[in-house]
C-alpha cells in the first residue's frame, strides 16, 4: 500500500462519520453506524477498481480520528465490544493508548472483547504482550492474564501431545489413516451404537461424534501435508496398503507380513490425543470465549467453572432438544405421506429387506419435505459435476446404502463379536463372509472404482419411467455425495480459505481412481444432517442457492397467503437520503396486524463457536436490517402507495402496530431477540401455520427403533392438541409465535 493508499485508507471510516452527521444524525447515531459498518465488514472497495482486504480495514478503523473520539463509556456497550473484539482478532494494527485509557476506566470491556476475540487460543499475538502491560496497572486485566496464562499451558500440553503423535505417523498415507481409524471404530463404536440396540455406555472411551470429528482433523492433516501422489489412488495402490496395513490383522500369517501393531496403538494414542485437544478447545476454551452463561473462575493454578447464568445455559440445551424434535417432526410428516400413498403395502425388494427398504423410503421422503419446504430446494438439483439429480433418487440412495452397511456390514460385525468375543476375529468372519459370497467386500472400510459403483446402485434408480435404472442418474448421484480429496488437498495446501468437509457430509472419499466409503459413519450418519449440510454448509456458494433462498420466501408466503393473510414479498422501499433499508423479504397483513420478516438461510450448527458466530454477524445483522425496515414499511403504509396496493391496505387506520420476526432455518439463539425483534425458526412458523405441533411430540420412539411397525404405533398413538381452538386469528398466531407456544409440551 502506498503512502497515498494509506491515508485515503486512513480516513475512510472518519469519510463515513462526518457524512452521517452532515445529513443530521446525532454523533452517537452516526458513531453506531459507523461501527456496524466495520463489523459488517464494510467498505469492501475504496474505488470501483480497488478492493479493500481486511487489515485494510482494520488499520482504517483503528486508526481513525472517531475511534479515539468514542466516549469509553460507550465500549461497554454489546456492539462497541464486538468491534474491539475484532482489534484482539488482528495482529497488523495497534492502538496502545485507547486501551490504555479503557483499562483505567472500563477493563471489563477489554476482558469481554478478549474473550468474545479467542485470544485464549492465539496467546503468540501481539495483542497478548499488550494485555500483560496493561495488568500493571489494572487489577482485572492482570487476573484475566493469568486465566489465560492457565490456558496457554493446559493447551500447548495438549497440543504438543498431537504434535508428536502425528510425526509417529507420518508415513501412512491418508487411505491407510482410514484403515486404522476403520479397526479402531469396528473395535471401540461400533459395539455400543444404540442404533444396532446396545445399551448405554458404560466404559469411558470416546463417543462417535467425538471420534469423527477427531478423525476430521487428522486427515485434514494429511490432505494438507501429503503430495498429490498419495490422494492419486489406483486399485493396485490400495492392494499394496491393504496388503501392509489391514490383511495381516484380518488374516495373520507366519509366512506373511507382520500386522503393525505399532502403527495401530500410536493411531489409537494420537487419535485420543486430538479427542482430548478437541474436548479442551470445545469445553474449556470456547466456552470461556463464547458461553456467557459462565465464567471461569481461578483458584490456585487450575480453573473452575461457575455458573452465572443459568436461564441461558439451559437455552442452548433446550434448542437442542428441539432441533431433535424436528427430526422427529419430518419423519412423521413422511411417515404420513408414505402411509397415504399405498405404499405401505407395496413390495419393496427382497422379503427380508422389506422393512428395512421401506424405512429407508421413509427417511428419503423426510429429507425430501425438509429440504423443499424448510429449505426451499427443488425436485432437481445439480451436483458439482454440473449434472442434474434427482433430489429424492439421491437421497433415497443414501438412505438405502445405510441400510446395506448397517444390514450387512455393522449387525454382522455385532453378530460375529458376541459369538467370538474378540473385534480383529469378527473383522476376519465378516471379510469370509464377503469373500465366500462372491468376492464381496465386507472390509471395515470399502472402495471400488467408480463404474463398480454406478453398478452397484443403478438399481436404487429404479422408476416406472426406467424399471431397470438409470446409469446416468446413478453416476450424477454418485457425483452429488462424492468428495475430492485430491482437490481439497490442493486447496489446502495453496492456503486457499475453504469450508472443510466433514465425513457425515459427502460419505464417497474420492481418492485418484478410487472411492472409499466407511460402513461405520454411513451406517448410522444422521442422513437429514448430512443432506442439509452438503448442499446449505459445502454447497452455499452453488448458482441455485440464492434461488432457494427466494423459494423460502414465497414458499412462507403462500402459506400465510393460505392462512388469510395479504402478503407482498421481496418489497423494495424508496432510498431515501444515505439510508437504504433494502429489499424486505415479506409483509403480511390480516384482521389489522402488519408482520415484517426478515428470512435466513444457512446450515445446522453444532458448536458454541459457530452459533455464536451466525448470533454475532448475521442474526445481529438481521435486527438492524429489520429495524430500518420496519421504518421504511410503517412510512409506506401511513399513505398511499405501492405496498398499500400490493397489500390492499387503503387506510393506515385498518392497521396497528407493526411486528418484526427473524425468521431463520436454524435452531440457534431461539426466541431471543436482535435490536429488539424475535428471532424464531422458520420450521418452528412452518408448524404454527399448519397447527401440527402434536407430530413433535415422542420422537426417540422412531429414531431409536429399526422396525416399521413400532413406528407406526407411535404415529397412531400421538395425541392432536390444537393451536387454535376457536379457529386461525392473525392475533392467536402473534400470540403462539411470540411465546413460543409450539414447544410448550416439548421442552417444558
Amino acid at each position: 500500500m502506498t503512502t497515498a493508499d494509506r491515508d485515503t485508507a486512513l480516513n475512510l471510516y472518519d469519510k463515513l462519520y462526518a457524512r452521517l452527521t452532515e445529513h443530521g444524525q446525532s454523533s452517537e447515531i452516526a458513531a453506531l453506524a459507523v461501527v456496524e459498518d466495520y463489523l459488517d465488514g464494510k467498505p469492501r472497495q475504496r474505488d470501483k477498481k480497488t478492493r479493500l482486504t481486511g487489515a485494510d480495514r482494520n488499520l482504517a478503523f483503528w486508526s481513525s480520528h472517531l475511534v479515539q473520539a468514542i466516549p469509553l463509556e460507550s465500549w461497554k456497550s454489546k456492539t462497541f465490544t464486538l468491534a474491539l473484539s475484532r482489534y484482539f482478532t488482528q495482529e497488523r494494527t495497534a492502538n496502545t493508548a485507547l486501551l490504555a485509557e479503557l483499562a483505567s476506566s472500563a477493563p471489563e470491556a477489554i476482558c469481554n472483547a478478549v474473550r468474545y476475540s479467542g485470544l485464549v487460543l492465539r496467546q503468540h499475538s501481539p495483542r497478548r504482550s499488550e494485555l500483560d502491560q496493561l495488568a500493571a496497572s489494572s487489577p482485572d486485566i492482570a487476573e484475566l492474564c493469568r486465566v489465560l496464562d492457565i490456558f496457554d499451558l493446559a493447551y500447548r500440553q495438549r497440543l504438543a501431545a498431537v504434535e508428536m503423535g502425528k510425526h509417529m505417523l507420518d508415513e501412512l498415507l491418508p487411505f491407510e489413516m482410514l484403515i486404522y481409524a476403520s479397526l479402531y471404530a469396528f473395535e471401540h463404536l461400533v459395539p455400543h451404537l444404540p442404533q444396532l440396540g446396545a445399551d448405554a455406555r458404560t466404559e469411558e472411551t470416546a463417543s462417535a461424534q467425538e471420534v469423527w470429528d477427531a478423525i476430521n482433523d487428522l486427515l485434514h492433516w494429511k490432505l494438507k501435508t501429503a503430495p498429490d501422489s498419495a490422494l492419486a489412488m489406483t486399485e493396485d495402490h490400495i492392494h499394496a496398503s491393504v496388503a501392509m496395513h489391514l490383511a495381516p490383522f484380518l488374516f495373520p500369517s507366519h509366512s506373511g507380513m507382520v500386522a503393525r501393531h505399532d502403527l495401530r496403538e500410536a493411531f489409537e494414542r494420537l487419535l485420543l490425543d486430538q479427542v482430548e485437544l478437541n474436548s479442551f478447545i470445545s469445553r474449556s476454551a470456547d466456552a470461556f470465549s463464547y458461553d456467557d452463561a459462565i465464567r471461569f473462575v481461578r483458584c490456585g493454578d487450575h480453573l473452575e467453572i461457575e455458573v452465572v447464568d443459568p436461564d441461558r445455559r439451559a437455552a442452548w440445551w433446550r434448542d437442542g432438544a428441539k432441533l431433535e424434535r424436528l427430526h422427529g417432526y419430518w419423519f412423521y410428516r413422511a411417515l404420513d405421506e408414505f402411509v397415504a400413498s399405498g405404499m405401505a403395502e407395496a413390495p419393496m425388494g427382497r422379503l427380508e429387506n422389506q422393512a428395512a427398504n421401506q424405512l429407508a423410503y421413509i427417511q428419503a421422503i423426510r429429507t425430501r419435505l425438509r429440504l423443499t419446504e424448510a429449505y426451499g430446494l427443488e425436485e432437481f438439483v445439480t451436483a458439482e459435476s454440473g449434472a442434474r439429480v434427482n433430489l429424492f433418487q439421491a437421497l433415497l440412495s443414501l438412505e438405502l446404502t445405510s441400510a446395506f452397511f448397517q444390514r450387512d456390514f455393522l449387525l454382522t460385525y455385532v453378530g460375529h463379536l458376541e459369538r467370538s468375543g474378540h473385534c480383529l476375529q469378527a473383522l476376519r468372519l465378516m471379510a469370509l463372509e464377503g469373500l465366500a459370497g462372491g468376492f464381496q467386500n465386507r472390509f471395515p472400510l470399502t472402495w471400488s472404482d467408480r463404474a463398480a459403483k454406478i453398478a452397484n446402485i443403478v438399481g436404487w434408480t429404479v422408476t416406472p419411467e426406467s424399471p431397470k435404472g438409470n446409469p446416468h442418474m446413478a453416476a450424477a448421484i454418485l457425483d452429488f455425495w462424492t468428495i475430492d480429496w485430491g482437490a481439497v488437498g490442493r486447496r489446502l495446501r495453496s492456503g486457499e480459505s475453504l469450508l472443510q468437509p466433514e465425513l457425515l457430509e459427502r460419505p464417497f472419499i474420492k481418492q485418484g481412481q478410487i472411492l472409499v466409503q466407511l460402513p461405520w459413519v454411513v451406517g448410522i450418519q444422521n442422513n437429514s444432517t448430512a443432506a442439509i449440510n452438503s448442499l446449505r454448509r459445502l454447497g452455499a456458494r452453488r448458482a441455485e442457492a440464492q434461488a432457494e433462498t427466494r423459494r423460502i420466501e414465497e414458499r412462507l408466503g403462500q402459506l400465510l397467503a393460505e392462512k388469510g393473510f395479504r402478503v407482498a414479498a421481496n418489497w423494495h422501499p424508496p432510498i431515501e437520503g444515505t439510508d437504504n433499508p433494502g429489499e424486505v423479504d415479506l409483509i403480511c397483513v390480516r384482521e389489522g396486524v402488519v408482520i415484517v420478516m426478515e428470512v435466513k438461510s444457512s446450515y445446522l450448527r453444532r458448536s458454541q463457536r459457530d452459533a455464536w458466530l451466525h448470533a454475532t454477524t448475521t442474526l445481529r445483522k438481521a435486527g438492524q436490517q429489520l429495524r430500518r425496515k420496519i421504518v421504511a414499511v410503517r412510512a409506506a403504509l401511513e399513505r398511499t402507495s405501492d405496498l398499500t396496493q400490493l397489500l390492499g391496505v387503503a387506510e393506515s387506520s385498518e392497521l396497528g402496530s407493526i411486528i418484526g420476526w427473524i425468521v431463520d432455518t436454524s435452531i440457534e439463539c431461539d426466541h431471543e431477540r436482535f435490536d429488539g425483534f424475535l428471532k424464531v425458526s422458520l420450521e418452528e412458523v412452518l408448524i404454527a401455520l399448519r397447527d401440527d405441533r402434536h407430530l413433535l411430540n415422542d420422537p426417540s420412539r422412531i429414531l431409536e427403533r429399526a422396525k416399521l411397525g413400532g413406528a407406526l404405533e407411535a404415529t397412531q398413538a400421538a395425541s392432536r392438541a390444537m393451536l387454535y381452538p376457536g379457529g386461525f386469528e392473525a392475533s392467536g398466531f402473534v400470540e403462539v409465535i411470540e411465546n413460543g407456544r409450539v414447544w410448550e409440551d416439548v421442552c417444558a
